[in-house]
């Protein structure tokens, strides 16, 4: 393969997060005081490349904002961590994506309020083939379907590996999911996907398609997976839960990696359960990403050497 630019191209949502930790999730009609407020970049994709672009992998991120100050700070955010954003699309006029968090301190369960404007919903006309193939993997989130599908192909065309993080369905999902190589998916989203709540059952029928590895992410419980018809089941660490926010990101954040440096899919599994629980113990998807370091140290707490 020749040389690329970078090792990760992603390409999906962005987002800004204002994060709200309150006592207990409010009744309809109360008032609740916030206990803690953050403001922070967020999105499934963007975050991926943060997480990793720290952890010393060159990341570019391409994806759509709004020309307004939601849309700087996104830009302002991926720019001070070393992100490569100059294939992010700025639409004038329009309103970039942003959440409303809310924090339950007893579980550290989170509820999303968000909004995102349809001008900035990345098109296929958005993007381009030297762009979205100059990397050694590509990562996609699969909400703009026609871009994502368009990325894959190219992707595909290209010798890269697809990584895709898969929560919701669309007309052309199943297409996406085609073109993958590593499936990732939340717990929730093979009954949404297939109408089937048997995790090794649903592994099964969605490697059938063309996978090479297909994991089901679990949260706390950790991660189950299939991958050359073996299947594993890969625990998770508990730690003292702040917020929940982000940590599939970083989960999928840790498994690029783990497949940058060629580890077996066990050792892979394992950095990505860590790096997702350290997440945890932090407020907002970004503040919370341990350094190699920290995550290494606490694996040798848990007997569990990686690095």
């Amino acid at each position: 393969m020749k040389k690329k630019f970078y090792d990760v191209v992603g390409m999906g949502l962005n987002a800004v997060d204002f994060l709200c930790i309150v006592p207990h999730y409010p009744k309809f009609n109360t008032k609740v005081e916030m206990l803690e407020f953050n403001k922070q970049g967020g999105g499934q994709i963007a975050t991926a490349m943060v997480a990793l672009s720290r952890w010393g992998i060159s990341t570019s991120y391409i994806g759509k904002v709004g020309d307004d100050d939601l849309g700087k700070f996104t830009i302002q955010e991926l720019r001070k961590e070393k992100v490569d954003i100059k294939n992010i699309v700025v639409e004038k006029g329009a309103t970039s994506q942003f959440a409303f968090i809310f924090i339950d301190k007893k579980t550290g369960e989170r509820t999303i309020v968000w909004k995102r404007e349809d001008k900035t919903h990345l098109r296929p006309s958005d993007i381009k083939k030297e762009d979205v193939t100059a990397g050694y993997i590509l990562h996609l989130d699969g909400h703009e379907i026609e871009a994502a599908l368009q990325g894959a192909k190219w992707a595909k065309e290209e010798g890269m590996r697809i990584v895709l993080d898969a929560e919701s369905t669309k007309k052309g999902t199943d297409k996406l999911i085609r073109l993958t190589d590593v499936l990732i998916t939340s717990e929730d989203f093979p009954k949404k996907f297939l109408g089937i709540t048997d995790l090794k059952k649903a592994l099964k029928e969605m490697h059938a398609m063309g996978p090479e590895i297909v994991i089901i992410t679990r949260g706390k419980k950790g991660a189950v997976a299939l991958a050359k018809k073996e299947y594993i089941k890969s625990s998770g660490f508990p730690v003292k839960t702040k917020d929940t926010t982000g940590a599939g990101d970083v989960f999928h954040a840790g498994f690029i990696y783990g497949l940058i440096k060629r580890w077996s899919i066990y050792k892979t599994l394992l950095l990505a359960n860590a790096s997702a629980a350290l997440k945890c113990r932090e407020l907002g998807g970004r503040k919370g990403i341990a350094s190699l370091k920290e995550i290494n140290s606490f694996l040798k707490q848990k007997n569990k050497i990686v690095f």
